[in-house]
């Protein structure tokens, strides 16, 4: 297994992806778009050449907080779950967003157990009891 950050020019990386990694394919445009944005980051695992998975996330910071990693998404395809590969890229995106000065790192997660187990394997300490999402169209006023 290899871990891969990407950068703006690691598109064709993503020519081979197990179709398991995300949601849906990714359009050409919109990765491209992604892999050239400075404030957002994207480690890939490959095996045999071929991308089983990923971890996205973004980095910011408020006038009132130093720069934080907020990982968007972490994905495992299933045929290689529970062999440390999301370990290895929470690793990742870890280490790069030190050198991003970042001071903290977080995910929202469905409480699963199985959310729970990983993220406590980590190390990580859990801060909220629930998890509520809203989302607003923007196509009408």
């Amino acid at each position: 297994m290899q871990i891969i950050l990407t950068g703006p020019n690691d598109a064709p990386l993503f020519d081979n992806l197990h179709e398991d990694v995300f949601d849906a394919p990714p359009q050409p445009e919109l990765l491209q778009s992604y892999l050239a944005d400075p404030r957002l980051h994207m480690a890939v695992a490959v095996v045999d050449r071929q991308i089983v998975g990923t971890i996205s996330g973004m980095h910011y910071h408020h006038p009132d907080k130093p720069p934080q990693m907020w990982i968007n998404e972490l994905g495992v395809a299933e045929p290689f779950r529970r062999r440390g590969i999301a370990t290895a890229l929470v690793r990742s995106l870890s280490e790069h967003a030190r050198t991003l000065a970042c001071t903290e790192i977080w995910v929202v997660a469905d409480p699963t157990d199985m959310a729970e187990g990983f993220y406590t394997s980590l190390g990580w300490e859990r801060t909220g009891e629930r998890l509520a999402m809203f989302t607003g169209s923007l196509d009408t006023p």
